[in-house]
């Protein structure tokens, strides 16, 4: 099969061919419809988080089955279905306690070390991203890291689901838990962003205000649901929402992974207000807060793709979709091309999309 190859950061994905395995037990082998061009890819090809290589990189997918392995019933072939990072094993103290998504027996869903690898070329194995792997034409994955959903959703509308629209509609309303009539602030108008917005308008914000540094994604923001922004670019930002709200939010989300929004975030807040960061702050930096505002009980927490439950998120986030309340049509900025991945990540650092959808037709 055909895929984008990452040999190591700060070197272009490069296209090859990938030898991918059948499908063993609780295994399964899709066909890549669509996946996006997700910010977390970026920081691995930029060497900003580590990951050994030959690999093949890509999270945020939807596709069709093509074949199942031994002991999989949930799935059949010609199914179509949505893959998510949050592979989970089903029976460890995480998963058993209602936290899939911080499941500690991922190797669970592995295969062994000494078995034959999923993905390999001329007999030497390439490693597999997230246990993923979407920057390719197949996928073959363990059965709990994809969800099936209705042959009527648009697969690549439904591939913004496997992460982007996940990690931040479930970051608003999982994680952080936003009652109606709360103001929220959301720094950064990308695709997590962006889907952050959306969830704050579902979860009933009567205030969203949106944070960059883009005008073209502050435009967007407004119309995903923002009802007010800020230039970041010559505003501060801080001065301007707390005299937007006399004083701060009550939930503020940081969408980028820079350590100086993280901050910003937190100090955002009003007295009891809730700070959560999304993004991917790089290895090793700190995030530094004043000790005492901690007295306010104000509240700084990470979320790992929206705290979601997959398997019952996504459908949900399917039928808002189809409802008309979540916009995932305007989401996708551009389809391109596998051969394309190289230029979207470098329209994403320009802050011109949204998303890229990659096509495998």
């Amino acid at each position: 099969m055909k895929a984008a190859v990452f040999h190591g950061p700060h070197q272009p994905l490069t296209i090859e061919q990938v030898d991918i395995d059948d499908p063993q037990d609780h295994e399964v082998l899709m066909r890549t419809a669509a996946t996006g061009v997700c910010h977390s890819d970026l920081h691995f090809v930029e060497g900003l988080y580590p990951h050994a290589a030959p690999a093949i990189l890509g999270h945020e997918a939807a596709g069709v089955v093509e074949k199942v392995g031994k002991s999989v019933s949930y799935l059949k072939a010609g199914d179509h279905v949505i893959s998510c990072p949050s592979v989970f094993c089903g029976y460890c103290e995480e998963c058993m306690s209602g936290h899939p998504n911080r499941c500690t027996n991922r190797q669970a869903t592995q295969r062994a070390a000494d078995a034959k690898p999923r993905l390999s070329q001329n007999g030497n194995p390439v490693r597999q991203f997230s246990d993923l792997s979407t920057y390719a034409e197949k996928m073959l994955v363990h059965e709990n890291a994809l969800v099936k959903i209705i042959d009527e959703m648009p697969l690549d509308r439904a591939a913004l689901i496997g992460c982007g629209v996940t990690t931040g509609v479930g970051a608003v309303l999982n994680t952080a838990k936003i009652e109606p009539g709360c103001t929220v602030a959301v720094f950064g108008c990308g695709g997590v962003g962006i889907s952050a917005i959306q969830g704050a308008k579902i979860g009933g914000a009567r205030r969203i205000i949106a944070i960059d540094q883009f005008e073209n994604k502050l435009a967007m923001a407004r119309r995903f649901g923002a009802t007010d922004t800020i230039d970041a670019s010559h505003t501060d930002a801080l001065k301007e929402i707390r005299k937007m709200t006399g004083g701060g939010v009550d939930y503020a989300f940081e969408a980028v992974g820079l350590k100086k929004l993280a901050e910003q975030c937190f100090d955002s807040t009003k007295v009891g207000g809730t700070a959560v960061i999304i993004g991917m702050i790089p290895v090793g930096q700190k995030v530094e807060i004043d000790g005492p505002r901690l007295l306010t009980e104000r509240t700084l927490k990470g979320s790992m793709m929206g705290s979601n439950r997959f398997r019952i998120d996504m459908p949900r986030y399917i039928d808002f979709y189809l409802q008309g309340r979540l916009n995932l049509d305007d989401m996708v900025t551009k389809r391109a091309k596998l051969e394309d991945v190289n230029d979207a990540f470098a329209a994403m650092k320009r802050g011109e999309v949204a998303r890229t959808v990659l096509m495998f037709d």
